[in-house]
């Protein structure tokens, strides 16, 4: 987990585009983001009026779509 800390700090904290680091989910997912770090996932979803990135789920790539 400190390791996920760590990469939000340094890639998504005071980010200007934090859709740069990551993908566009689609279907059922729709409007949400994905981030990889390592062989983990973090969905969220970026608010752009009010500059809030909310950290949906995080979990192994196994897991996390389910």
């Amino acid at each position: 987990m400190r390791s996920i800390y760590a990469w939000i700090g340094k890639n998504l904290e005071e980010c200007s585009n934090p859709r740069l680091h990551g993908k566009g989910l689609t279907a059922n997912r729709s409007g949400q983001w994905r981030y990889r770090v390592n062989d983990y996932r973090l969905i969220a979803e970026i608010q752009d009026d009010v500059v809030v990135i909310l950290i949906v789920r995080i979990a192994h790539r196994r897991e996390v779509y389910d």
